[in-house]
């Protein structure tokens, strides 16, 4: 047997033990919150603290799930990306060993913020989600005199062309509008919540002074997500977010976070709520800003992102606290009050 007849007989040995658990369960595995991370580091401070004590097989998904069966959260990483992400809760959704048709789900990771609206480290409850790759693009270069961007919304010949158009348009999912009750909930449990300052954040806030939001601690806002399968940087780029977040949501959005994974998760969850498997009326999103969107005075975009390849995201570590110190109060709220919020959402 070659290594390739190898390969292929223990993936279907593993499918195949994976399909017998699951038929042979009595009872589905009860969940009242899954906490949704990226990449793994996004998960650790919930797998050590909350705890997520349980280990589970995931093989259809990119890595183990992480549970704790006195609250009865689950713990996901999707990988990184629309497409890991989507395919990830696919797998989960599908999953015949979890019963989530009540569960929340908490989006819990790490993101670009804008500099505009808040500081490195500050975490953002949202309230819209907007996809920022499905678009017409003409190279920068090329663009028309007169244009402020390369990019045009499907359905129009210009950048930003009224009038608007529906959330759903030309055959996509342009924007997810998430439950606006169930954020403000979360907001007003976390706004007060005082969140740590230290040396490191001050001295990145420090070449940002002619930003007066960037320059504040962190703190806990509401504002939007703009999600693309780029990692951009610049002034024009954060123009072009806020922009298209104010287009695609007629003046009612406003960009706070730039992240990878969140239009994938969406679409997953909308398509499993129409075989009622999940609700996506439950769905949080909370993102936590481990580097400014738009590069430091006295730096080029080409120089910022040169000193983040080479030194990593300036407020990773501090962002991945509070998005648990934060995260955390909400989803024990859930668990706590089961009876309340089984069956009503906040």
């Amino acid at each position: 047997m070659n290594r390739i007849q190898r390969t292929a007989l223990a993936a279907a040995l593993l499918s195949v033990t994976f399909l017998s658990a699951a038929s042979s369960a009595q009872e589905r595995i009860p969940v009242k919150v899954v906490v949704v991370a990226a990449f793994d580091v996004e998960l650790k401070n919930w797998i050590s603290d909350l705890p997520l004590s349980v280990t589970i097989a995931f093989p259809q998904g990119f890595e183990a799930l992480h549970y704790n069966p006195d609250l009865q959260v689950l713990g996901i990483t999707t990988g990184q990306g629309k497409a890991h992400a989507a395919a990830s809760i696919m797998g989960l959704g599908l999953d015949p060993r979890f019963d989530l048709s009540q569960a929340y789900w908490l989006i819990a990771a790490i993101a670009g913020v804008d500099p505009n609206k808040a500081s490195v480290a500050s975490v953002a409850w949202a309230k819209f989600i907007v996809d920022g790759d499905l678009a017409y693009q003409i190279d920068a270069r090329e663009i028309p005199a007169g244009w402020s961007t390369g990019y045009i919304p499907f359905g129009r010949s210009a950048p930003y062309e009224p009038p608007p158009q529906p959330y759903f348009s030309n055959g996509v999912q342009q924007v997810y509008p998430l439950n606006a009750s169930l954020a403000d909930f979360a907001f007003r449990r976390t706004e007060k919540v005082s969140l740590p300052d230290d040396p490191n954040l001050q001295r990145v806030r420090a070449g940002y002074r002619h930003y007066p939001n960037a320059l504040k601690p962190p703190f806990v806002l509401e504002g939007d997500d703009l999600a693309t399968d780029t990692f951009w940087h610049g002034d024009l780029l954060n123009t072009w977010a806020e922009n298209w977040i104010a287009y695609w949501t007629a003046g009612r959005g406003s960009f706070v976070m730039a992240e990878f994974e969140d239009t994938g998760i969406a679409q997953a969850l909308q398509f499993l709520s129409q075989v009622h498997r999940v609700d996506p009326n439950r769905l949080l999103v909370l993102r936590g800003g481990s580097n400014y969107t738009v590069q430091p005075k006295g730096q080029s975009p080409a120089q910022f992102l040169k000193d983040e390849n080479s030194g990593g995201l300036s407020s990773l570590q501090e962002a991945l606290n509070d998005l648990y110190q934060v995260g955390r109060i909400v989803v024990v709220e859930l668990s706590h009050n089961w009876d309340i919020y089984e069956n009503r959402i906040p």
